[in-house]
């Protein structure tokens, strides 16, 4: 009977008496999911930043507008911290053997420059990479972000096929809106500045003599090794950090990548696209170069060299691209990955 008369505990009552019923009954009920109102909308804007943070820590999805921003503002810083090897690169590859060359290698073409047009002369032609690499990272992440996407599971993975596939529709896309033109124009006024008597005044004024006297025909020269050197380079290079990340993350697609990781595997996608197609490169360069007459077509191109120059002169140039693209490819990446994580805590999407 003294059990009966005993007061109820915590535990024994539907509700606390020690809080009251009406307070612990609440408390059950919001664990219930009975909350608030405003502690529901809290809930969903959490779950709303969860999902877009998922595109950088999951993989889940990156919405294209997100991709297309920071892709931009990737390519622009990337471009002014690069562009010296860059020059280089296509010096090297301008000065023929039969000219005969004018350099001895890197470090003579650097030297020279530097002593003919100061520091300054290695930055000849930026505008143009400038005016030109904003919009192409933009298109090249927008493009890839929108293939792929619907290619991936429910875990937001993406598999090695697929974004091989990927990376070759992204590269195809920006050969033909943005790289071939800016590319033919680099090329020409690199190898103006490199005449005795050069015709062009600088970027607007060199586009203009460009288009008044070849038509926008004379900005798409190349089209054909620009398509094949692009497409191969996306492909490789989304294929080799896209399988990386994947053995890096391993069952856990929500695993963080700190950003010298995402560095060292950008710069080993980098590496690989340079071995896999500087000779597209070089073809590409000759077809665009002031003296693209001297060739019928792309495989003429090749042939041409192959005959006259030898089988190494489709890797000329290659150590300073490989120094370019493996620093190119790094910063691009970690800052495209980066900004994506920005994006997500201030820009909500679905």
């Amino acid at each position: 009977m003294s059990s009966l008369l005993s007061p109820f505990s915590v535990r024994e009552g539907p509700c606390d008496r020690r809080l009251g019923p009406s307070s612990a009954c609440h408390q059950r009920a919001a664990a219930a999911g009975l909350a608030s109102p405003a502690a529901h909308e809290r809930t969903a804007a959490e779950a709303r930043r969860t999902l877009a943070a998922a595109a950088v820590g999951g993989r889940k999805i990156t919405h294209p507008g997100k991709a297309i921003l920071a892709g931009g503002i990737a390519g622009g810083i990337e471009i002014c911290i690069t562009f010296p090897t860059e020059y280089v690169k296509t010096q090297l590859q301008l000065d023929e053997r039969a000219n005969p060359p004018r350099y001895r290698g890197i470090g003579d073409c650097v030297k020279l420059t530097v002593q003919d047009h100061g520091l300054r002369g290695l930055y000849r032609g930026l505008s143009s990479l400038l005016f030109g690499s904003i919009p192409k990272s933009a298109v090249r992440f927008g493009t890839f972000e929108i293939l792929s996407n619907p290619m991936r599971d429910a875990t937001g993975r993406l598999d090695n096929t697929r974004s091989l596939l990927c990376g070759l529709g992204a590269g195809i896309a920006e050969a033909i809106l943005i790289v071939c033109p800016m590319e033919t124009l680099k090329v020409k006024l690199i190898h103006d500045q490199c005449s005795l008597r050069p015709r062009y005044r600088g970027f607007f004024h060199g586009v203009s003599e460009i288009i008044r006297e070849q038509g926008l025909r004379g900005t798409y020269q190349g089209l054909t090794p620009t398509l094949l050197k692009q497409g191969s380079n996306q492909a490789i290079r989304f294929y080799v950090m896209n399988a990386l990340r994947n053995w890096y993350k391993g069952d856990d697609p929500r695993r963080e990548m700190h950003p010298i990781v995402t560095a060292m595997f950008g710069a080993t996608a980098g590496a690989a696209s340079v071995f896999g197609n500087t000779p597209l490169d070089v073809v590409k360069t000759r077809m665009q170069g002031l003296e693209a007459y001297r060739y019928k077509n792309t495989m003429d191109c090749a042939f041409q060299i192959l005959k006259h120059e030898g089988l190494q002169a489709f890797y000329k140039g290659t150590v300073p691209r490989l120094g370019r693209v493996c620093l190119d490819v790094a910063i691009v990446f970690v800052i495209y990955e980066e900004v994506v994580k920005l994006l997500n805590n201030v820009w909500e999407t679905q």
